[in-house]
């Protein structure tokens, strides 16, 4: 939201109006996700400019690398945990992540180191009993296994951006207080929507996890999609107006549809009043 895109700057930074228009759609909080030791300072930054904005601290599985590359891991592991409790303190941090297992992208970061700084965080978890905000890609063995694990150690969590299989699903759903977090990724096709069909409103959150992962023209869950925003080409870029695949957090409104659509749910303000409470819960 600072209008670089790959590098290139097309448009000046946009964040106010990005928030205006999420008040504006009815979103009344918003979860800014850390994803690196730096990232998630920057989401605390974020999260005290306004009372609806809260944030995670945690180190996302691409990025857990870091930890051997500060030289110190016990230090950067110090330094999070330092960092969750000034958040907490302040009423900010809500939450252990975005941490877990991608094993799609391992150009990034071998699984071996993965899985090292995923069992890590859970103790970060721990000693601020806080839940956890999860990340599971092309990875569902190992992650369940772990998660298994370290089950006592934290109060509960969802793991988002879900894209796995009906059996995966329903190992996540066999996990006391886990729940599950859908946005546009998890929407794409109609094995995806089936999928989604059978995830217990009170085990589900919705989110947007933008940049990235929103709803396209050529994705399954389209048809359900009623609110739509104006938007323009990035280059083209006008004040006030979404850009053209950017996602933003008032299309969370369209998640909403496209699960009360596959889930033959009429009644879109209550189900949006369930997975509200499940998720300040």
């Amino acid at each position: 939201f600072k209008g670089i895109y790959h590098g290139k700057q097309c448009h000046s930074a946009d964040l106010p109006s990005v928030l205006a228009r999420a008040w504006a759609a009815g979103v009344d909080r918003i979860i800014v996700t850390g994803g690196s030791l730096k990232e998630s300072r920057e989401a605390l930054e974020i999260a005290e400019t306004d009372g609806r904005l809260f944030c995670t601290v945690g180190v996302h599985p691409t990025r857990c690398g870091e930890f051997e590359e500060s030289g110190d891991p016990e230090g950067h592991f110090q330094a999070l945990l330092a960092l969750a409790k000034e958040g907490i303190e302040k009423g900010k941090v809500v939450a252990v992540g975005e941490c877990g297992l991608d094993y799609d992208r391992l150009q990034f970061c071998p699984s071996d180191i993965q899985k090292k700084y995923f069992e890590k965080q859970f103790e970060l978890a721990e000693a601020v009993k806080l839940p956890m905000f999860l990340h599971m890609r092309a990875a569902g063995e190992d992650f369940s296994e772990i998660v298994s694990q370290n089950l006592y150690r934290f109060p509960g969590g969802v793991t988002h951006s879900f894209t796995g299989t009906a059996e995966e699903r329903d190992k996540l759903l066999s996990i006391e207080n886990m729940f599950i977090g859908i946005n546009g990724c998890s929407l794409k096709t109609k094995e995806n929507l089936e999928i989604v069909g059978g995830i217990p409103a009170e085990r589900m959150m919705i989110e947007t996890d933008s940049p990235y992962c929103d709803i396209k023209n050529t994705h399954a869950g389209i048809q359900f999609v009623k609110s739509i925003w104006p938007s323009k080409k990035k280059e083209k870029y006008e004040p006030g107006l979404t850009v053209k695949g950017r996602n933003e957090p008032c299309l969370v409104r369209q998640v909403l549809e496209v699960v009360a659509g596959c889930k033959g749910i009429a009644d879109i303000e209550g189900l949006s009043k369930t997975l509200y409470h499940n998720t300040c819960r």
